[in-house]
């Protein structure tokens, strides 16, 4: 029997973690993305273990189903899309105050 074929994207790992995250099935996602609900699971499957990839228009749709940035999504590297994340759950005000603290005082000048 061969082994399930682990995804190489960064989208289909990080949309199936955030998927997993949110406790939601592969359909549970489809149908909440828009897709019908007769191929939704095959369809998230598909782009999980990246054999299909999601054109931009439904990459939106299913990170807002899944309440992550879409940024998120395409994060190459673990700790920016943790920082992307945790960045997101924060209301404006503390956005504001978290970059203030991490952006450069004497920006370069162009």
């Amino acid at each position: 029997m061969p082994r399930p074929r682990e995804p190489s994207s960064i989208f289909s790992k990080r949309l199936k973690q955030a998927r997993q995250d949110a406790g939601l099935s592969q359909k549970e996602l489809g149908i909440l993305a828009g897709l019908d609900p007769f191929v939704a699971s095959t369809r998230i499957n598909r782009y999980e273990q990246d054999v299909h990839a999601t054109d931009q228009a439904t990459a939106k749709r299913l990170a807002k189903a899944l309440g992550v940035p879409l940024a998120y999504l395409y994060a190459d590297n673990e700790r920016l899309a943790r920082m992307i994340r945790a960045f997101s759950a924060l209301d404006a005000t503390e956005q504001e105050r978290l970059l203030k603290e991490i952006e450069p005082v004497n920006k370069p000048s162009a």
